[in-house]
C-alpha cells in the first residue's frame, strides 16, 4: 500500500469539524491507505505551519475559519475559480508545490442541483452574507448564468465590494441591499434565497438573518449553508410560508467530496460521506438516494 499520506483540516477552530469521519470512512472503504486529521493553526502560527505541510507525507489539506484568504499569498499556485474568488478551501501537495483551489463553489452548485432540484440558469437569486463562503457561493452562481444577484449583509461595504468585484468579472445584474427594510422586496423578486452566513448555526438555533414577517412564498427555495441543526429558526420560517428547504448539509458533503478526489484521486461514495457527517453530528439519518 505505500506509505501512508495525512490529510489535514488547517483552521482556528477545528474541533467541531465532521470531515474527519467523512473521509476517513471512505479511506477505508477504498482501501486507501490514507488518514485526514485535525490541525489547530493560529492566524500567527499560519505560515510556518504552511511550509511544515510541504512534507512528502502530507497528500493535501482543506482549509476552514479564518484563513481561507489570507493562505493564498503562502501559496505556490492558485487555481483561477479560487483567484476569482479570493479564497482557498483545499490545498494539494504535488511534490512541494502546494496549489490551492475552492471546492465550496462546486460542493454549493451540486448540491443546489441534486438536492434542492433548482436549476439557477435564469433565476433571480438573493444572497445572505459577503463572506468566505458567500463568495464561493456567488461566483458559482454566475458561472451558471443566472440573471439577476441581490447580496445583502450587515456590513454594506463589504456587500458593496463584492457586487463590484462580480460586475467585473461577469456580465449581469448585481445589486448591493444598501438597507435591512429592503430585504422583503427582494425576497418577493427572488427565485431562490441563500443564507451563506453562519446565523442561526449551533449553538445560537434561535436566531435567524431574516425576520419572521418575511414573504416566502410556493415555488421559492431557502438554501441554507447551516448544516447544524439540520432545521434552522430561518428554514422553519420560509417552511411555514410554502417555501422549499434545503439544509447546507449537502454542500458540506459534496465539497468534501471534490477535494477527496483532489487528494487521492478517486471518487468517494457521497452516501458514506453523507451517512458519517449525519451521523457525527447526531442528526437524523436523511434518506436522499
Amino acid at each position: 500500500m505505500g506509505d501512508k499520506k495525512i490529510v489535514y483540516l488547517v483552521g482556528d477552530p477545528v474541533e467541531h469539524s465532521v470531515s474527519p469521519q467523512m473521509h476517513n470512512l471512505c479511506y477505508k472503504e477504498l482501501g486507501l491507505n490514507f488518514e485526514y486529521k485535525l490541525l489547530k493553526v493560529s492566524s500567527i502560527e499560519l505560515e510556518e505551519k504552511i511550509k511544515e505541510l510541504k512534507n512528502p507525507s502530507v497528500a493535501g489539506f482543506n482549509v476552514t475559519i479564518p484563513h481561507k484568504e489570507n493562505i493564498i499569498k503562502f501559496l505556490d499556485y492558485i487555481d483561477n475559480s479560487a483567484k476569482l474568488i479570493g479564497a482557498v478551501n483545499s490545498v494539494k501537495n504535488e511534490n512541494g508545490i502546494l496549489k490551492g483551489f475552492n471546492t465550496d463553489s462546486i460542493g454549493f452548485i451540486e448540491s443546489l442541483i441534486s438536492d434542492a432540484k433548482f436549476m439557477p440558469n435564469g433565476k433571480k437569486i438573493l444572497l445572505i452574507g459577503a463572506g468566505g463562503a458567500a463568495k464561493a457561493i456567488a461566483v458559482a452562481l454566475c458561472k451558471e448564468n443566472i440573471s439577476e444577484l441581490t447580496i445583502y449583509d450587515i456590513d454594506k461595504e463589504k456587500a458593496a465590494k463584492l457586487c463590484e468585484n462580480l460586475k467585473t468579472n461577469f456580465d449581469l445584474k448585481v445589486y448591493p441591499l444598501d438597507s435591512y427594510e429592503k430585504i422583503n422586496q427582494a425576497i418577493i423578486n427572488s427565485d431562490c434565497i441563500i443564507n451563506a452566513s453562519p446565523i442561526g448555526m449551533y449553538p445560537k438555533t434561535d436566531i435567524s438573518p431574516i425576520k419572521e414577517d418575511a414573504p416566502f412564498r410556493h415555488g421559492q427555495v431557502l438554501y441554507d449553508v447551516v448544516y447544524n441543526p439540520k432545521t434552522t429558526k430561518l428554514m422553519k420560517i420560509a417552511s411555514s410560508k410554502g417555501a422549499k428547504t434545503i439544509s447546507g448539509l449537502g454542500m458540506l458533503v459534496r465539497q468534501g467530496a471534490a477535494a477527496f478526489e483532489l487528494f487521492t484521486e478517486k471518487v468517494p461514495n457521497i452516501k458514506t460521506m453523507w451517512n458519517a457527517a449525519e451521523e457525527a453530528l447526531g442528526l437524523e439519518k436523511t434518506i436522499i438516494f
